[in-house]
């Protein structure tokens, strides 16, 4: 039996999980590819895995991707005596790929579900820019955690420092982002434009990381569902105070949208790597007080709070 994990492994572990939800996949593939056509024999293809040390490649014909073929493929030509057959005849067909831009969390759910070795990243254009193992993950996540760690020794004010500047009774920051419905392109640009504020103010990387996945979440289900939207933050020595509201169509079921795996998301959207039901679930968790108010026909308002003093808690779900 392993030994129990130190307070320290704890919140190293809490970070790692965090900060999938904030990374994208084009964060952690790698963009240096190698690649085989299918007029490639097995043999030929055992070379190329011998001296690229890699373990798989997508096949490309033309220019286009047309499968992907892996050291599992070869092991299986070498067991049938098939080294003189083509890669066109033991690659996978039509793979399944990811966006370049989709959270990182995405694709772990995918390495989790489908018990692939790698994927293809494409970008939204249909083009091959990268290809993702999850050894690519881990180190995403360990230079990132690196990152905070030093920028976090050269903070030199936390929140409460801004406020005790200013001479007042009471003081809020507000902060208003406009989202625009169906724009796929500019998605997650509310959330991480707030993110980025909130950490020039100083306030605790765990607060901000908290209000980022539950600001993004909210951005993502205006833009997927609405025809747009607003995501306001107001920001005071206590808490941050989330809205997103938007004109859209309303939640005909409140209970039923809260309930993991939930969507009522057109299957285009899901291909796209958005919908999996899990916006307004990951939102609860991640928030210390939520209010979800929608009438059919009229639209939706979300509140949020966060607290300052919460730093020691992460999002339960992660």
């Amino acid at each position: 039996m392993s030994a129990p994990l130190s307070a320290q492994q704890k919140r190293e572990v809490t970070r790692l999980q965090e900060l999938v939800y904030e990374l994208r996949v084009r964060d952690a593939m790698t963009t240096r590819l190698i690649t085989v056509t299918p007029q490639t024999t097995i043999a030929e293809f055992r070379e190329v895995l011998r001296v690229n040390r890699i373990s798989g490649t997508p096949v490309v014909q033309e220019g286009r991707m047309v499968g992907i073929i892996s050291i599992e493929d070869l092991i299986k030509a070498l067991a049938a005596g098939q080294m003189n057959a083509t890669v066109g005849e033991k690659m996978t067909p039509n793979p399944v790929t990811l966006y370049d831009d989709e959270p990182l969390i995405h694709a772990v759910g995918k390495f989790s579900s489908l018990g692939y070795g790698r994927f293809p990243v494409i970008n939204r254009q249909g083009d091959l820019v990268g290809i993702l193992v999850q050894g690519d993950i881990v180190r995403a996540l360990l230079r990132q955690l690196e990152v905070e760690y030093h920028e976090e020794e050269v903070r030199r004010y936390r929140a409460s420092h801004i406020f005790e500047d200013i001479l007042a009774d009471q003081v809020t920051l507000r902060f208003r982002y406009r989202v625009a419905g169906g724009d796929f392109e500019r998605a997650g640009e509310a959330s991480s434009r707030l993110k980025k504020t909130l950490s020039r103010l100083g306030i605790h990387p765990r607060i901000v990381r908290r209000v980022a996945i539950a600001a993004y979440e909210a951005e993502m289900n205006i833009v997927i569902y609405t025809d747009g939207g607003e995501l306001i933050a107001e920001v005071d020595p206590k808490q941050v105070y989330l809205v997103a509201v938007d004109q859209g169509p309303g939640i005909p079921d409140i209970q039923k949208a809260m309930e993991p795996g939930f969507s009522t998301a057109p299957e285009w959207v899901r291909e796209m790597g958005f919908g999996a039901g899990m916006g307004l679930p990951n939102i609860q968790n991640c928030t210390d007080e939520m209010r979800l108010e929608s009438t059919v026909g009229v639209g939706t308002r979300l509140e949020m709070v966060i607290y300052l003093d919460s730093a020691g808690r992460p999002c339960s779900s992660l």
